[in-house]
């Protein structure tokens, strides 16, 4: 719709008519003192998006259903927090202890097929150990129990990351069940190996081999030397509460209040 002319402002004029409303608000906003905005477009109203960018508002995030945009109202550069910089990958290293079983996978839509842990992309709102019980289950078919993290990989210029940096995290994982099911689509082959086995193996990933071998030792020397147990604490937010990664500490550590 077009502006009722002898308008004078050319913003309103560029942008249109609808637009005058967004524009009206960023005066309003400024001369409250507001430093930045943040517009939420649900996917079939897009059509906001172009009048929105032509007052200066800049892409932040999309997901499935929406869009964020932002505009930064302050003095100098936006200090407005940039949108996730990670994506999280986890995987289970499931493993019997009485027959030295661990669960390997190949993937199916891999250029080299090599044994490894079977495991996925964590979602939002899903803790770690979760995320190593689900995609285990969802690739092979067997129950699992969270025990510990064992390892964390952070990569950078991952290219299926889509320009985010990458946290590769390898859980210990005690088998539930031990019929294997395995999914068709994802995986190409999955076993039950001897521990020893995959660490001698050369048809397999650097970090799976590292891995294989933490295990070994923890299974030789004790669990308690490479674990990194988790501890569920209260946040500072009331109501909300966190989970702690760490080698595990003794109980009078948790409570002694002065050094001896």
């Amino acid at each position: 719709m077009a502006l009722p002319s002898g308008n004078p402002n050319p913003t309103l004029r560029r942008v249109g008519w609808r637009s005058s409303k967004i524009y009206a608000a960023i005066q309003q906003w400024r001369s409250e003192g507001r430093i930045a905005v943040w517009l939420h477009i649900p996917i079939l109203q897009s059509r906001f998006i172009a009048p929105a960018a032509s007052l200066g508002f800049c892409f932040h995030h999309a997901v499935s259903d929406s869009s964020t945009l932002t505009l930064w109202l302050g003095e100098g550069p936006s200090r407005l927090p940039g949108y996730a910089t990670h994506q999280v990958g986890v995987a289970g290293a499931v493993f019997d202890e009485n027959t030295r079983k661990i669960l390997v996978v190949q993937d199916r839509n891999k250029l080299k097929n090599m044994w490894k842990f079977p495991g996925g992309l964590s979602e939002p709102g899903e803790d770690i150990g979760d995320t190593a019980v689900r995609e285990v289950f969802e690739e092979t078919g067997i129950k699992s129990e969270f025990r510990s993290l064992l390892s964390i990989r952070q990569q950078h210029t991952n290219p299926g990351a889509f320009g985010k940096s990458d946290m590769y995290i390898i859980c210990r994982l005690q088998p539930c069940s031990f019929t294997i099911n395995f999914c068709q689509h994802e995986c190409l082959r999955c076993e039950w190996m001897d521990l020893n086995d995959l660490v001698k193996t050369e048809n397999t990933t650097p970090i799976t081999s590292r891995v294989a071998r933490l295990l070994l030792y923890g299974y030789r020397e004790g669990f308690d030397k490479i674990d990194l147990t988790m501890e569920e604490l209260p946040a500072v937010y009331t109501g909300l509460f966190y989970k702690l990664y760490h080698r595990k500490l003794p109980d009078k550590y948790k409570t002694m209040t002065l050094m001896d």
